[in-house]
């Protein structure tokens, strides 16, 4: 496991340790969301998800996340750790550990911070279901790439 704040992962999540790293003495609250992969989405049976990033970008869209969320709610310290490569249902994806002096504020920007994962972190990733795959795209699923994952620069 990872001991920075913000980190993109090919090994499974160690969710306590996501966790140990906003714990802080004036936190009467510590948010966890933890996102799963789920076996059916629109009707039809998921059997595993491959994940896909730009390691290093996507680390820096996650700190800037943290940066935005540390801007909205000051006392707040995050963690957030995604996982890439092959993930079977069930297996977490990503974890999103927030601690504020209060439970509202941990709750609205752990909200905040998945939403913007979604929007802003050079993440996709490739359904595999019963009956064929396809690259999903973005986390939006706005954008689609029907040839495979985008390249890498300098990649052809």
């Amino acid at each position: 496991m990872t001991s920075k704040r913000f980190a993109i992962m090919e090994q499974p999540i160690v969710i306590q340790q996501v966790i140990d790293q906003v714990v802080h003495p004036h936190a009467g609250a510590i948010n966890t969301f933890i996102g799963t992969v789920r076996e059916l989405t629109k009707g039809k049976r998921t059997l595993y998800l491959q994940y896909e990033a730009y390691p290093s970008m996507a680390e820096k869209k996650l700190v800037q996340i943290g940066q935005e969320i540390q801007e909205r709610w000051p006392e707040a310290r995050v963690a957030i750790t995604h996982r890439i490569g092959r993930l079977e249902i069930t297996d977490v994806a990503v974890v999103i550990a927030v601690s504020t002096p209060h439970r509202a504020d941990s709750y609205e920007a752990s909200r905040y911070a998945i939403e913007r994962i979604k929007e802003i972190v050079p993440i996709w990733k490739k359904e595999h279901w019963e009956d064929g795959e396809m690259w999903v795209g973005d986390q939006l699923e706005t954008t689609s790439y029907p040839e495979g994952a985008p390249k890498m620069e300098g990649e052809e």
